[in-house]
């Protein structure tokens, strides 16, 4: 009967933790209130008044990449696998403020947003807020870019911005497999 009762009580647990785990998903921050500030909030966090957001800072030899695809791929399926890396950085969930961390978001089709302003969250600014570093993306057939921003806890770019440089792939779908690294 200990057994069993070991067995429920680690059910139980995995369970609430699956439960609370989607609270814990890809929405973006709010801006705290400044009447409940705690000793442990970055400054960075918060924004600077009629300036935009004050940019936390990343180091100078910092350096982001998207692994694959590559850069002038031809891509026979529109099912894509894209996997993202960082040198000199850390990767962090948002609502992280470690110097020197950030997450990734992956901007496809689209100019850089403004650097001074939160990353959109839209099908052309995906979030990879709980620290990804790959993704399985549906492009339709034709040419497409694609291009990493780093965000800081609150998804706003760093200074100077942690960006990759912008590739573009063509996607000259005849099945529906997913494109992985060869």
């Amino acid at each position: 009967m200990g057994e069993l009762h070991r067995l429920t009580m680690v059910s139980g647990v995995l369970a609430a933790a699956l439960l609370t785990a989607p609270a814990f998903g890809q929405a973006p921050s709010s801006t705290p209130n400044p009447a409940e500030e705690h000793d442990h909030a970055a400054p960075e966090a918060h924004p600077a008044p009629e300036a935009g957001f004050k940019r936390t800072p990343a180091a100078a030899d910092a350096y982001v990449y998207i692994g694959w695809p590559n850069d002038n791929e031809t891509i026979r399926t529109t099912h894509i696998r894209v996997w993202f890396g960082t040198r000199n950085f850390g990767v962090a969930p948002a609502g992280t403020y470690r110097p020197n961390t950030g997450h990734h978001h992956l901007l496809i089709d689209t100019a850089l947003p403004p650097l001074d302003q939160p990353i959109p969250n839209d099908k052309n600014h995906l979030h990879f807020g709980l620290g990804q570093t790959e993704t399985v993306i549906d492009l339709p057939p034709g040419t497409h870019t694609l291009q990493i921003l780093m965000g800081d806890g609150d998804h706003v770019p760093h200074d100077p911005p942690l960006m990759s440089k912008k590739i573009t792939v063509h996607i000259r779908a005849t099945d529906n497999r997913v494109a992985a690294e060869r």
